[in-house]
């Protein structure tokens, strides 16, 4: 009976002080949130001092090559877009040729289906 009256004690007063531990919590958050911080910072400064350094001259070669490399794939497109209208005009070319031909040949069978027919009705009478 007295280790249960002294087990309760001691979980009574770990329950009742709250103290250390949620002090101990605050000071690891604040440490963490303070290495967080410190890190940011250091990323932008070396972000800062790399814009600082980079000169007008190399933003304009940069922007020269961005434009360069622009013009280039605008060239790229133009040939697709080029090559894709070709493409287009041939099919419609071989449709047209397509439809000339079965236009042609529809033709040629209806004007031997109606001799065909007049030679039977020939037979019949």
């Amino acid at each position: 009976m007295d280790k249960v009256i002294k087990d309760v004690g001691d979980i009574q007063s770990r329950l009742l002080d709250h103290r250390p531990l949620s002090m101990q919590r605050r000071e690891k958050r604040g440490h963490r949130e303070s290495r967080l911080l410190d890190n940011l910072n250091k990323s932008v400064t070396e972000t800062n001092e790399q814009l600082q350094n980079s000169s007008s001259e190399d933003i304009k070669q940069q922007l020269s090559d961005v434009i360069a490399r622009l013009g280039a794939a605008n060239h790229v497109a133009q040939r697709i877009q080029q090559r894709e209208l070709q493409g287009q005009q041939e099919q419609q070319r071989l449709k047209e040729e397509v439809d000339e031909e079965h236009a042609k040949t529809v033709g040629q069978i209806s004007a031997k289906y109606n001799e065909m027919k007049k030679d039977l009705e020939k037979l019949d009478i």
